[in-house]
């Protein structure tokens, strides 16, 4: 069977995080012990992007990809959630915050669904 490339990183990660074979830095590491690394790699995204650098870019966006799986990773490993689970999420989101695209199916200005955007966003944090 063949698997795409999303099921290939979660597998490597699973395998960096084996509690027997796994890599000792990467099993060693908590959601917290990583948090620096977060910001880290997104300050090295946006340097990259600043510089024009493509390759570098590509590199930094694929370190900051690292850690939020890692993330995902270690809260499957405590029963809070999945990677898919973010995923679908951010799916749900996407789709329910621009609704001129996947509800009403119209044109729309830029105004309008920024709008419609922090109006949604402010309701669901509201609730």
């Amino acid at each position: 069977m063949h698997e795409n490339k999303t099921e290939k990183l979660l597998k490597i990660i699973s395998e960096l995080r084996d509690p027997i074979s796994g890599c000792e830095w990467t099993k060693s590491q908590t959601s917290k012990t990583l948090l620096p690394f977060i910001i880290e790699e997104a300050k090295e995204v946006h340097d990259a992007f600043e510089k024009g650098d493509i390759e570098n870019l590509k590199e930094e966006l694929g370190d900051l990809l690292l850690q939020i799986v890692l993330q995902s990773k270690i809260a499957e490993e405590n029963k809070l959630f999945s990677f898919n689970e973010v995923i679908d999420n951010l799916c749900e989101k996407l789709i329910r915050r621009h609704p001129y695209v996947f509800q009403d199916k119209r044109p729309h200005t830029i105004e309008e669904q920024r709008e419609a955007y922090f109006r949604i966003k402010e309701f669901e944090k509201s609730k």
